[in-house]
């Protein structure tokens, strides 16, 4: 019930921006038009978010035929977690890195790029896939994908206040000026909803994720991978879809500066010292910092090719 209410309370924050913009840009009755798009976007993200942010990546549905080891791993770990096996894809892409989406265990889907499967060993692509599988094990997909569409119309809000914040309405309150505060505080707004997100999920995601493949510094080891791949390769889907970034298990985009307050993403360190301490014997706790300094770990940064061809 925690991941429902936590969406809940997010499309309750969506709709009242849609209202207070709608209002500041016309009136009452731009806040009852606003009120009703908020509704209908609300309901097509619930169902259907999870088509749309498949089809921004291009992804592939993959079967026991087309990629049989890959599926065979996340029907296993999907087994393992006491999960339906979710749907599975491949994207074609060269950065590593992997997501989850889907409403609900029951309408999941776990993506996983090419990349990710030359780049990373066997038991580095389970732990990754354990991660994502512990996102839809707690319900963050929901939560996740619906924000990566929602947050999206509102930066397409901004784009509304642009062009017509020129309106002489005098249902307007503030005129121009709320049409200008929208554009403004719009941007902002999205920010917010990528900060809503919220990095314990990624903590709570890594600590369960480890312990369905029972190899914590496994997903340490596939972090720092992912994240110099990152930082290296150019993923150009997601930074034409910037908002959908945050259902990544490591950031895509590039130019991401150090862990900020807005930052979508813990820190990878961080991420990366937390799996260690918890091999060695010292799980830490998804939503407490560590009171004494763990292990550095000493994680390669080499990119080997991974346990499948995919040519």
């Amino acid at each position: 019930m925690g991941g429902y209410m936590r969406t809940a309370l997010l499309l309750a924050a969506l709709t009242g921006l849609f209202l207070a913009a709608g209002f500041l840009i016309g009136g009452q009755q731009g806040m009852v038009i606003a009120f009703l798009i908020a509704c209908a976007m609300n309901l097509f993200a619930y169902w259907n978010a999870d088509k749309l942010v498949l089809r921004m990546y291009r992804a592939e549905p993959v079967d026991e035929t087309t990629a049989p080891e890959f599926h065979r791993l996340v029907s296993d770990l999907a087994a393992r977690a006491g999960l339906p096996k979710p749907k599975i894809y491949i994207i074609e892409n060269s950065q590593p890195n992997a997501f989850a989406t889907g409403r609900n265990p029951e309408n999941a889907a776990v993506a996983a790029t090419t990349g990710l499967l030359k780049m990373l060993s066997r038991d580095e692509i389970e732990a990754v896939m354990a991660h994502e599988l512990a996102h839809v094990r707690n319900r963050d997909s929901l939560i996740m994908t619906m924000t990566a569409v929602l947050a999206g119309a509102i930066g397409m809000l901004a784009n509304f206040a642009l062009f017509f914040g020129g309106s002489r309405d005098r249902e307007a309150p503030l005129g121009g000026l709320g049409a200008l505060l929208v554009m403004l505080l719009a941007p902002m707004a999205a920010m917010l909803v990528q900060f809503a997100i919220s990095r314990s999920r990624e903590y709570e995601a890594d600590r369960i994720g480890a312990a369905i493949c029972g190899r914590p510094r496994s997903l340490a080891s596939a972090l720092a991978k992912i994240s110099n791949g990152a930082a290296r390769i150019p993923n150009n889907a997601a930074e034409s879809n910037p908002a959908t970034a945050h259902l990544f298990i490591v950031n895509p985009l590039s130019g991401r500066g150090a862990d900020s307050l807005f930052s979508t993403h813990p820190n990878t360190q961080e991420r990366i010292d937390r799996l260690v301490a918890m091999e060695d014997g010292a799980p830490v706790a998804a939503s407490a910092v560590p009171a004494a300094p763990v292990r550095r770990s000493t994680i390669p940064n080499s990119t080997p090719r991974g346990p499948w061809s995919l040519d």
